[in-house]
């Protein structure tokens, strides 16, 4: 049976799922010349909130800048256009699931079919399903990927472009066939960077580290999670991580749109924190799901009611 929802919103107007179409000379197929974003909506005792919704439309704009085109429509409009399409997918959502807006290079024949993005026009979708957490209950166990992140001297880094993720896939399948839930990556000097799609925490003597900005995404769950933790009392350092200091963790936690809060039971084949989700994690984990369902005042400021 064919999983899909009510409507997407494309290029100004919902329309039916099965509406949803574009030809096979879009540019960003061929080329990957587009970015997206992620995030969630969650019930509330308020009714569906989207978490960080403003953020993450920033982040969308900012990523397609890389490509000296222009998005048809202002942050607002898009802010309001993911409120739409979020109420009329509500409920085949059950009130909470996923959003995916897309910005792409569409087609205007085969005489734009070079790499150069700007001949081709821009066009923006926004697709919501239900989803549950990306990898379920359980700690996962992660390999470090053979596959570097992306250098920032061939990339954007902070973009989040669609053709950067054959990367990540290309490490997220290699880790999947040596038995392991995950990958790591590390980044080009040899240091901790990221998931393949998470950014990644160590807990070590009661401090959190993470990786710094400049070699991996700037995840806005990522900048969640610092406020909060820092909030709760605890350190947090952004500070360059080797792979004997990942090993050496107390523990280790994966963070984005959807992995949420996410325990790390096993690195290679180190045994992290017995296998178990670490006190902190859990703490951590546990504060970010009370803020998403809106069970937090102080954060009220992140929901966005739909």
């Amino acid at each position: 049976m064919e999983e899909k929802t009510t409507s997407i919103w494309m290029n100004g107007k919902l329309i039916p799922w099965d509406d949803a179409k574009i030809h096979i000379l879009t540019h960003t197929l061929h080329y990957g010349s587009g970015a997206f974003e992620g995030m969630r909506f969650y019930k509330t005792k308020e009714g569906s909130a989207i978490f960080r919704l403003r953020e993450h439309v920033g982040r969308l704009f900012k990523s397609f800048s890389v490509f000296k085109t222009i998005i048809p429509f202002s942050n607002i409009q898009i802010e309001q256009a993911i409120i739409q399409t979020v109420k009329d997918n509500l409920e085949d959502c059950k009130g909470q699931g996923y959003i995916r807006p897309i910005v792409f290079h569409g087609h205007s024949g085969y005489s734009t079919m070079g790499l150069d993005p700007t001949k081709s026009p821009v066009n923006i979708a926004i697709v919501v399903w239900p989803w549950g957490t990306l990898f379920g209950e359980k700690p996962v166990k992660v390999k470090i990927s053979p596959y570097i992140r992306l250098h920032p001297k061939s990339v954007k880094v902070d973009a989040k472009i669609c053709g950067y993720y054959v990367n990540s896939i290309l490490a997220s399948l290699e880790a999947k066939e040596s038995g392991f839930d995950e990958a790591v990556l590390l980044d080009y000097k040899g240091n901790v960077a990221e998931g393949p799609g998470e950014n990644i925490f160590i807990v070590k003597n009661k401090k959190i580290l993470t990786p710094p900005l400049g070699n991996i995404l700037p995840g806005i769950t990522r900048d969640s999670i610092i406020t909060i933790a820092r909030d709760l009392g605890y350190t947090v350092e952004e500070k360059n991580l080797s792979v004997e200091e990942l090993l050496d963790a107390d523990e280790v936690f994966f963070s984005g749109t959807a992995a949420e809060v996410h325990p790390i039971a096993q690195v290679n084949d180190k045994i992290i924190s017995k296998g178990k989700p670490g006190k902190i994690t859990e703490k951590i984990k546990n504060t970010f799901l009370d803020i998403v369902k809106g069970k937090n005042e102080k954060y009220k400021e992140w929901l966005a009611y739909v």
